[in-house]
């Protein structure tokens, strides 16, 4: 905790404990009467019996904060009951006082600092952000044009802050905004304008940024020294009778339930051939997630595009081979098992380049080691089958298809192979899942293009999905990054490049994005750009700071932003 926030912390206390003086009578001294013995008798004193404690006087006069958002408002209602508590209008007349920071906390409220989604800073320090509040520093990480120097904030949740914080320096640079205009304001003040918001009001729009490290979006992340956490409890005359009383009829309000977080990780092209299949067979089936493998396995649900099939008697990897006829040997399924993952798409297009038999041994295996495959199937109604998963209450579906490609990858009606793109297939699908599941992902694969920019056409495309009905659509073909876009409520991701794949020969084909998405109490709120860097042929390893500026600014200047 920095020096300041301590500061405001203790002045807080000492001002809630002036206002909040019990009023309770001191206790009765008890009388004793002891009995004069007989003469002849020895004398034993008697003990008194002790009184039960005096009950806190009612009605206890309460003065609830009006900072107090107004859903844990309506929980300390039912607790209020008539003739127990009257509510007062001023603090300095209550014997009970409810808001942000008094000492008996019975609710949690999270507040995340955010900024555009196009924002290349990614983290800040408490420090500077107390700092900023205080009016004693004009930016947050950075001075100048790189520095967030305005902050827009509602009534409301400055409100909260003031009691928490204390009041913002005169000199602070925010504005005060309504919620309805909030997002666009900070969007056009870009990339200066930063904001704070409750958890719960999260949209993909903001990007949540990083405190002292500490992730708000992270369900697996300790919040004990985040800034932005704000208890609210009672403090004064009979205030734990009347934070039991709350607690027993609500015992965890929060507006950041870890258990209703579904994390879901999207990846790029994934073809366990040539170089880095030679790697892997040199260093160990594992080399190629050595660096980011913990990535990949905190996500509740983990997409791998596999575009190639296992096959017996796969010839050995040779990194020099110019033909394109892919195939995996079976034992590199443990490098799948070893990320944990929970979902396959087969809409690559060299998914049957050694035949219908590898396809179908593959399915095979998936299916006995648990996970479930989209995209592709072992006949046309396999192919086309959408799948649905429920994690920590929050339902995602996701279907596929190949738009391009090559006929014979196709799947047929008793033959396996990637689903083709059907229009009208598709558009059906998708309006039926948006009814049924919480958040549908759709996903393509496209023609390739080794740009950032997508095509016109390609945009045509990728948004007709959205107006199906899917929420999230991700382009599983590209080897080289490509723009994002927000689209009528939906997020689209033309193309996030490689994942597992040797394609060294260029900085782009090296350049790789893995979609990291928050979905919250049924809707989708976040989305964090993991990016990695393909190092010998074979292993992806977290960017540098400078690495990652270079491609966010490439990709957000090809999204038009």
């Amino acid at each position: 905790m920095t020096r300041t926030v301590a500061v405001l912390l203790v002045i807080s206390f000492c001002l809630a404990a002036c206002q909040s003086e019990r009023s309770n009578s001191p206790l009765p001294v008890p009388t004793v009467t002891l009995t004069t013995p007989a003469p002849t008798a020895t004398a034993v004193p008697l003990t008194p019996t002790p009184l039960p404690p005096t009950p806190t006087p009612l009605p206890v006069r309460v003065w609830v904060s009006p900072a107090i958002p107004t859903a844990v408002r309506e929980q300390i209602v039912p607790a209020l009951a008539p003739g127990d508590y009257v509510p007062v209008d001023r603090p300095d007349g209550a014997d009970l006082h409810v808001g942000p920071g008094p000492s008996l906390p019975f609710a949690e409220w999270v507040y995340a600092l955010v900024v555009p989604f196009p924002t290349l800073i990614d983290e800040v320090s408490q420090d500077a952000v107390v700092s900023f509040w205080n009016g004693e520093v004009p930016s947050i990480a950075g001075s100048g044009d790189d520095g967030l120097t305005r902050l827009y904030i509602t009534p409301d949740v400055l409100d909260v802050l003031s009691e928490a914080w204390g009041a913002p320096g005169e000199s602070a640079p925010l504005t005060v905004i309504t919620p309805t205009e909030l997002l666009e304001c900070t969007w056009d003040a870009r990339p200066h304008g930063w904001s704070i918001v409750p958890f719960s009001e999260l949209q993909p729009r903001w990007k949540a940024l990083k405190v002292d490290g500490v992730n708000v979006l992270d369900k697996h992340q300790s919040l004990e020294r985040y800034a932005l956490r704000i208890n609210i409890g009672a403090e004064g005359v009979g205030a734990a009778e009347f934070v039991q009383r709350i607690l027993a009829a609500a015992p965890d309000i929060t507006n950041r339930e870890t258990t209703r977080m579904t994390t879901v990780v999207m990846t790029g092209v994934t073809a366990l051939v040539r170089g880095i299949a030679h790697r892997m067979e040199e260093k160990g089936l594992l080399y190629p997630i050595e660096r980011i493998g913990p990535l990949l396995t905190a996500a509740d649900i983990l997409h791998i595009s596999n575009e190639i099939s296992f096959a017996k008697g796969c010839p050995s990897p040779d990194p020099q081979s110019q033909s394109l006829a892919f195939c995996s040997d079976p034992s590199y399924v443990e490098l799948l098992k070893a990320i944990d993952v929970d979902v396959i798409e087969l809409t690559g297009n060299h998914v049957k380049d050694y035949g219908s038999q590898p396809m179908l041994d593959t399915i095979a295996t998936y299916r006995d080691m648990g996970w479930l495959y989209y995209g592709g199937g072992q006949d046309l109604a396999d192919a086309r089958r959408s799948i649905t998963m429920t994690n920590n209450g929050n339902s995602v579906s996701f279907t596929g298809c190949n738009l391009v490609g090559p006929e014979y990858a196709w799947a047929d009606v008793d033959e396996p192979g990637a689903a083709p793109c059907d229009e009208a297939y598709m558009s059906a699908e998708l309006a039926r899942l948006r009814e049924a599941v919480d958040v549908p992902i759709a996903t393509y694969q496209y023609w390739e293009f080794y740009q950032y920019e997508p095509t016109d056409q390609q945009r045509v495309d990728f948004r007709r999905l959205v107006d199906a009905g899917a929420l999230i659509v991700s382009g599983s073909q590209a080897h080289h990054p490509q723009a994002l876009e927000f689209y009528k409520g939906g997020f689209i991701h033309y193309g996030l490049g490689n994942l597992f794949f040797d394609q060294m020969w260029s900085l782009g084909t090296r350049q790789e994005i893995v979609d990291r998405h928050l979905i919250y109490q049924g809707r989708h709120v976040s989305t964090e750009l993991l990016t990695f860097m393909l190092e010998d042929y074979a292993q992806p390893r977290p960017m540098t700071t400078a690495e990652r500026v270079a491609l966010l600014k490439a990709v957000f200047a090809a999204s038009g932003w």
